[in-house]
């Protein structure tokens, strides 16, 4: 099993530089970063994990460009979002982000979105909250659009584009229906994300990883009726607590690569928690 980092990276943390090398010298498949352009003080949406909201939020790096140093001092490590917030950008920018990184990288980006949990974050950028999975799937669109192999326009209810040049490609050849990096949708399972996983992207970013063994049959169900390739489907569970019977559960399951949690801190700590969590990667030697 492949098992990969997730860490807040802020002003305040280990740097993007000294993170990445030390990852790929220890074997650690990739690096993901998430993303939050700011958070409104006066907010009314909760936190997803209950009481304050953590520091780190409001000074997280931008992850485009903490990849983009940490793809400058690697070699092979994996370097992923969780997750791009994809309705608060301009899609047609983030299209020239996303294939920027994976070029310049050589094609280890993996693109991990979602639709997010802040309202208040989401209203600045303009999103209407009901209909924010609609405008996502209809970015996604567009996105790929831009990265299709030959000028393709593209018409949707929130935004379009000409068939335009549009270069640098995202690496990855298209794959079914999904043109552009490694994708992966981040969300709660249901009927809704699991149709909109097969129809735009490899598969899913299920954080935290509970509840897998009743959600993964019926995800596999929509992807079939999708008329996907069974075993494209990949499965990534994102900021894991890691603990050896945990892990060995998602073997069971199939699942290929983890993404465990690493919290917001300075180098020596950070390096210490590496040290730790390199006891999981007997045999965890693939990149993402």
């Amino acid at each position: 099993m492949r098992i990969a980092v997730t860490i807040f990276l802020t002003d305040e943390t280990i740097t993007p530089t000294r993170l990445a090398r030390e990852l790929e010298q220890r074997g650690f498949a990739g690096l993901y970063l998430p993303e939050h352009t700011h958070i409104p003080v006066e907010r009314t949406s909760p936190y997803p994990a209950g009481g304050d909201l953590p520091r780190e939020y409001g000074r997280t790096l931008d992850p485009f460009v903490a990849l983009g140093q940490a793809a400058a001092v690697t070699r092979t490590l994996g370097l992923g979002t969780g997750i791009t917030l994809v309705a608060q950008h301009d899609p047609i920018d983030l299209a020239k982000q996303i294939a920027t990184v994976d070029h310049l990288s050589g094609g280890r980006l993996t693109l991990g979105l979602g639709y997010g949990w802040n309202v208040e974050e989401a209203a600045d950028h303009g999103v209407e909250w009901r209909t924010r999975r609609e405008l996502v799937r209809d970015r996604m669109r567009l996105m790929q659009a831009l990265w299709a192999e030959e000028p393709t326009a593209y018409d949707g209810e929130y935004g379009s584009v000409r068939a335009s040049t549009a270069y640098p490609k995202p690496v990855q050849k298209p794959r079914g229906p999904v043109v552009g990096p490694r994708t992966l949708v981040g969300g709660a399972a249901g009927p809704k994300l699991f149709s909109h996983i097969s129809e735009y992207a490899d598969g899913w970013l299920p954080i935290g990883g509970r509840g897998l063994s009743e959600a993964l049959p019926v995800l596999r169900s929509a992807w079939a009726d999708a008329g996907r390739e069974p075993d494209a489907l990949q499965v990534v569970p994102y900021a894991v607590q890691p603990s050896p019977g945990k892990l060995a559960h998602y073997a069971e399951l199939g699942i290929e690569e983890v993404v465990v949690q690493l919290p917001p801190v300075g180098e020596a700590e950070a390096l210490g928690l590496l040290d730790g969590y390199s006891a999981y990667l007997t045999g965890a030697t693939d990149t993402v």
